[in-house]
C-alpha cells in the first residue's frame, strides 16, 4: 500500500484512512493503567481511602515507586481516574436498568433509582469515594462537574432525559413557575453548563428535588444512619420512591 503512517492511522493514496492496531507498548500501558486502578480500588474497599497510596500499589504490583509515576504523577490524579471509572460503572448499571424497564418513563425512573441504590449499597466504599465526603482528588474531580462529558454528568443524564420525557408527555405538578424563576433560576448556572439550557425549569426542579430526596436516603443507608429508625431501609426507600414518582401522574391544576 502506498501510504503515509500518521501515528496509529494509515492514509492511503486515495485519501482513505484506517486505524492500526495498538502497539504492544500501548497495550502494555493500557493494561498497567487498569491494573493500577484495580489495585487502588482493592485498597479502597479493604482499608478505606487512607489505604490508597502509590507506594503501596507499586509494592503490590512488583513495581518501583518511581516507575508508577510514569502512569500517575500524583495520588490525586489516580483517585480522580478511579472516580471516573466508578462513575462509568454506575452509569452503565443505571443505563442498563433504564433499557430493561421498557418504554414507560415512570417505570424507567423507578428502575434507575433502584439500580442506583442497589449499586451503592453493594459498594459502600466506592459510594463513599465518589458521593461521600470528598478527598482532595475528588474535590478537583467534582469542580469539573460542569463539563458536558464529565462522568458525573453522564451519570445524571438518563435521569434528566427521562424526567423531561415525562414533562413532555404530561405536565406534572410542580411549584408555580413564577416562584421557581424567582427563587431558583438564578442559581442554576452549574447545571446549565453541564446539561444545557434545553430543559424547562419545571424539569430541572423535578430532577434536583428527586435526586436530593433519593440520594439522601441512599447515603443515610450506606453510612448506617437509619438503624435507629427502620430495620429495613429498603422499605423506606420504596415509600419515598413511589411518593416521588406519583407526582408525575398528578397533572398541574
Amino acid at each position: 500500500m502506498n501510504g503515509v503512517n500518521y501515528g496509529n492511522s494509515v492514509l492511503g493514496s486515495q485519501g482513505s484512512s484506517r486505524l492500526s492496531a495498538p502497539t504492544r507498548r500501548e497495550r502494555l500501558r493500557t493494561s498497567t493503567l487498569s491494573e493500577i486502578k484495580e489495585e487502588a480500588r482493592r485498597l479502597l474497599v479493604t482499608g478505606g481511602p487512607d489505604a490508597i497510596s502509590l507506594r503501596a500499589i507499586a509494592r503490590e504490583m512488583g513495581m518501583t515507586a518511581p516507575a508508577i509515576y510514569r502512569y500517575f504523577d500524583s495520588l490525586d490524579a489516580l483517585v480522580e481516574a478511579l472516580a471516573g471509572d466508578l462513575y462509568a460503572e454506575l452509569s452503565e448499571v443505571v443505563a442498563t436498568a433504564k433499557q430493561d424497564a421498557g418504554d414507560d418513563p415512570v417505570t424507567q425512573v423507578k428502575a434507575m433509582a433502584r439500580a442506583f441504590r442497589g449499586w451503592s449499597v453493594a459498594h459502600p466504599a466506592e459510594f463513599a469515594l465518589i458521593l461521600g465526603n470528598p478527598l482532595p482528588g475528588i474535590v478537583a474531580f467534582q469542580e469539573s462537574c460542569d463539563e458536558e462529558h464529565h462522568p458525573g454528568v453522564e451519570f445524571g443524564r438518563p435521569f434528566m432525559e427521562t424526567i423531561n420525557a415525562l414533562w413532555l408527555r404530561e405536565r406534572y405538578a410542580t411549584p408555580p413557575r413564577t416562584l421557581m424563576e424567582e427563587r431558583l433560576a438564578a442559581h442554576l448556572e452549574p447545571l446549565r453548563a453541564s446539561h444545557g439550557d434545553q430543559y424547562p425549569i419545571e424539569v430541572t426542579w423535578a430532577f434536583l428535588s428527586g435526586w436530593s430526596r433519593l440520594y439522601g436516603l441512599v447515603s443515610m443507608e450506606v453510612f448506617h444512619h437509619l438503624r435507629w429508625a427502620v430495620s429495613d431501609p429498603g422499605a423506606l426507600f420504596e415509600m419515598e420512591l413511589h411518593a416521588y414518582v406519583d407526582q408525575f401522574t398528578s397533572q398541574k391544576s
